[in-house]
């Protein structure tokens, strides 16, 4: 069980969280935030957790406070350029460190700030790799749970937000529900949606190297 997020120590850093890496349709959402003593506390305040933790309503809400009072970043990686980099890169570990490093660089582009901390997903060599000269002297953290610090779960919520919004709108694009997750849900999803547009749909609303993607191509 998690408890009240503890304060770091240093006055101002920045947090990195994602979302969309375990849901097989839809985008990978990266987001940071940047907090201080005083706004970090304001964060308690008002709720703010680690998404998975809220309903995606709360989510929605928190996510507007938290875009109009801190300064944030969100990068969206489409399905599709999502399955062109994991092509590339053959690696979710190295897209994630991408996506986080991009975040970082676009907060210290606008102010400065001495750390960052993010969930441990990996080799910390992948982000401090991905990273840019400004980025590289950083004082970087990656722990398991990172989301206890406020500004990771304030970032959480951001990206979560992002990505329930962008899975929507692929939705209404292709008029067809498409659920979150990994689910047998999904995967009935998935077939009647290659029944009815062909196996190239995937490529465009879904992340292709899940086994998610075999399941749903498997002929019976």
């Amino acid at each position: 069980m998690i408890v009240d997020n503890p304060v770091p120590d240093m006055d101002t850093w920045i947090g990195t969280d994602e979302s969309g890496k375990g849901d097989f349709f839809g985008p990978l959402v990266i987001a940071a935030v940047l907090v201080d003593r005083q706004k970090a506390e304001k964060l308690r305040e008002i709720g703010v957790k680690d998404s998975k933790r809220l309903a995606d309503s709360t989510v929605e809400k928190l996510s507007q406070l938290i875009r109009h009072a801190y300064v944030h970043s969100i990068v969206v990686i489409g399905p599709e350029k999502y399955n062109q980099l994991y092509e590339k890169m053959k690696n979710l570990n190295r897209i994630l460190a991408w996506g986080h490093a991009r975040v970082i660089e676009n907060i210290l582009t606008k102010v400065d700030c001495p750390r960052v901390v993010t969930d441990q997903f990996g080799d910390e060599r992948f982000v401090k790799s991905a990273l840019m000269e400004k980025g590289r002297e950083l004082k970087l953290e990656q722990r398991p749970g990172a989301e206890e610090d406020l500004a990771v779960a304030a970032a959480s919520i951001l990206a979560r937000a992002e990505f329930i919004r962008r899975l929507e709108k692929i939705s209404e694009e292709i008029g067809y529900h498409l659920p979150k997750g990994a689910s047998t849900e999904v995967e009935r999803a998935g077939k009647a949606l290659v029944t009815k547009e062909g196996d190239d749909i995937l490529k465009k609303v879904a992340k292709v190297h899940f086994k998610t993607t075999r399941a749903i191509l498997k002929k019976n």
